[in-house]
């Protein structure tokens, strides 16, 4: 209400109306303030109200901000993962569908039209497969890995060839974080790329190009730039900073200078020869006669310890660092790769039914060879394996086991496919990759009914016939359990038996040798030039290891006297799609046997589906329990906002009551005293 204060006993009317003025219009700015908070809702409009209420406001409302947009993200990948079921789900039903087939067509009294019109189904279903494989949803196509906006199967010359690039999607969901909502390369469709992993530790040595960050330095660990000091012959000690180095150039280039500098300002001769320069996989430094250069790291530094300089001191006879390991790049020069002695040739690619030679003899660097098979348009990737090491060949295309990819030597050209390590049937291939990954099964430890003990006649896989004479010389292979390893261990094992029984037949025990071939891939026996009848392989004992290892078809050229197994180490698509295609073909080509396999790996597959649908479905109750865990925090996040920010109506009623009456009163009270002047109080 309007007032003045009692010690001024006498005021000028000019004070008294300021005073009741400004109480006045503090009371209409109150009143515009609660009109205002009942007009809004809102108790604090502005950061002036109240500076830490409003701060918590902000902080929430940022927050709820950020929780609108992970439940979209949430809503959308529920949207994403019930989509990727349902299309796991149309494709686990091709896989029984197709299995139903595979089992009724295994039947004796099945009729070669009646497979042949099966065939015809299968086909529907291999077009529904692509189909489902190239389905699209609420973020792109839901196979199609890290790319999802382009279709990630394609037909490709009979096959089916996956185009879709990394392992898919992930969506930013909070809680349930690292949730994919597209599938990649490994999806269960099974577009997956079968790998030829390189075999061979490529080992390339330094160039003056090399990039420190393609280095794993001689820690392990890479390379660290930073400051190193050096003294010579225990003589002053020089700091040369190698901070900003990104290629061994640069390294050279600064250690030179730096010690072409020591040696002019302590007069001593520390460089020899080429000086800095480099050895192999290390960086050399050649000193002079009767020196020692020693370096070291300033501090705490790992500069010289990442680049093998601070090992031993550096001396005429000891001038090379420790090895830094290389990793392997596409400008890595073919002059540099320690692991391959000796120009390149030419290799043959087969895939898809077609076959192409490669002339890798005009290669540079690892580039050219990448380049050289990609281009074969076959369907191949070249990559460099995750350890920097050696090359891998993808093959991306599912395609019938007739069409499966192999990488074999060309006659003559210095074996050029074994020494890069990408020769599908090599000494070091394993077995277990053999025959799409079944491996080789032997029969061991079969016990004689009669004697109760272990008999070699019934433990031996099979038999090799020598063409010296009619009948010829024999050899029974017994292969153990350790022997199917690798095709190197077989072949020792193979050798060894007719080593240790030709002899007692009369022959020489290198009258048959088996061996590898530098061409075709198979396990070759080379038998003696003079014998004049074909060389012969058959089975024993029910063993499939003879033809699993590809000895029971091979075909015998008498020119050479060899014979020549087949190649059963193929690298082909482990998927749904390669399988279907299978029974499509043997169905046409009523061949029991192949509907029987393509059966068994489409059943084998459908179960890779089923753990992939799983997969999803634990996803999808992950985003489940997010969503409830955001809303749970939405609510009380609401809550919170509401207590800071909202008014309370009542209280702001009953003080709108109270300010309205405050500014009567004031305006009558003002009234009356404006009303009285000085004359009033003179009189």
């Amino acid at each position: 209400m309007t007032y003045f204060p009692s010690n001024i006993a006498r005021v000028p009317n000019m004070l008294l109306s300021n005073l009741t003025l400004g109480n006045i219009n503090r009371t209409q700015v109150s009143l515009l303030d609660v009109q205002n908070q009942l007009s809004t809702g809102k108790a604090i409009t502005r950061p002036s109200d109240d500076p830490v209420r409003y701060a918590g406001i902000q902080a929430i409302a940022r927050r709820e901000a950020h929780g609108v947009q992970i439940q979209r993200n949430l809503s959308n990948a529920d949207a994403a993962l019930g989509q990727l079921d349902s299309a796991l789900g149309e494709v686990s039903d091709v896989a029984l569908q197709a299995k139903q087939i595979a089992l009724a067509q295994i039947n004796a009294t099945s009729s070669a039209t009646e497979r042949s019109g099966q065939a015809t189904v299968v086909n529907q279903l291999i077009a529904g497969l692509l189909k489902t494989a190239n389905r699209q949803g609420v973020s792109g196509y839901v196979f199609g890995g890290s790319t999802p906006g382009t279709a990630p199967m394609v037909e490709m010359n009979g096959g089916f060839r996956y185009v879709g690039q990394g392992n898919g999607l992930l969506a930013d969901l909070g809680f349930a974080d690292s949730v994919p909502i597209t599938l990649g390369a490994s999806n269960a469709v099974g577009a997956t790329s079968a790998r030829m992993k390189g075999s061979i530790d490529l080992n390339p040595n330094l160039t003056l190009s090399t990039r420190l960050k393609d280095l794993n330095g001689a820690r392990g660990l890479g390379i660290t730039t930073g400051p190193v000091e050096f003294a010579f012959n225990g003589g002053p000690t020089a700091t040369v900073d190698l901070s900003g180095s990104d290629t061994v150039q640069d390294v050279v280039t600064k250690l030179t200078n730096a010690i072409q500098k020591y040696e002019t300002d302590n007069s001593v001769t520390v460089l020899a020869g080429a000086g800095v320069t480099l050895s192999g996989g290390s960086i050399q430094i050649n000193v002079a006669a009767g020196g020692s250069l020693a370096i070291s790291d300033v501090g705490s530094g790992i500069t010289a310890q990442d680049l093998g300089l601070s090992a031993a001191p550096f001396t005429p006879s000891g001038a090379t660092g420790v090895a830094l390991d290389a990793k392997l790049t596409w400008t890595t020069p073919i002059s540099a790769l320690a692991g391959i002695t000796g120009g390149l040739g030419s290799i043959k690619v087969n895939n898809m039914g077609r076959a192409a030679t490669v002339d890798l003899s005009g290669a540079t660097t690892l580039e050219d060879i990448k380049s050289s098979i990609e281009s074969l348009n076959m369907g191949l990737r070249v990559e460099i394996n995750s350890n920097g090491t050696g090359i891998d060949i993808v093959n991306e295309v599912a395609s019938g086991s007739g069409q499966s990819m192999s990488i074999e030597e060309v006659a003559g050209n210095n074996s050029t496919a074994t020494r890069l390590g990408i020769r599908t049937f090599s000494a070091t291939t394993m077995l277990a990759d053999f025959n799409n990954g079944k491996g080789v099964q032997v029969v061991d430890g079969v016990i004689n009914p009669v004697t109760s003990t272990a008999d070699p006649e019934l433990n031996y896989d099979f038999k090799i016939t020598v063409g010296n004479a009619v009948p010829g010389a024999t050899v029974k292979v017994d292969l153990r359990p350790q022997d199917v390893v690798s095709v190197q261990t077989v072949l020792a094992r193979i050798n060894s038996e007719i080593a240790s029984q030709l002899p007692a037949q009369g022959l020489l025990a290198t009258d048959v040798v088996a061996q590898l071939a530098d061409g075709a891939n198979g396990i070759n026996f080379v038998q003696n030039g003079s014998f004049t009848q074909a060389l012969t392989v058959t089975q024993a004992n029910n063993s499939p290891a003879a033809g699993q290892l590809g000895l029971l078809n091979g075909t015998f050229n008498s020119g050479t006297n060899t014979y020549a197994g087949t190649d059963t180490a193929k690298v082909r698509v482990d998927s749904l799609m390669s399988y279907l295609i299978d029974l499509r073909d043997a169905l046409t080509a009523n061949d029991v046997n192949g509907i029987q396999l393509a059966g068994e790996n489409i059943d084998r597959v459908n179960g890779l589906i089923s753990e992939t649908r799983g997969m999803v479905g634990g996803f999808a109750q992950r985003v489940t329990f997010a969503k409830s865990v955001e809303d749970d925090r939405s609510a009380v996040d609401t809550k919170v906002r509401s207590e800071l920010e909202d008014v309370d109506f009542a209280s702001a009623a009953s003080r709108f009551s109270l300010l309205q009456t405050q500014l009567s009163a004031s305006l009558q009270t003002t009234a009356r005293m404006q009303s009285v002047s000085l004359l009033d109080f003179l009189s």
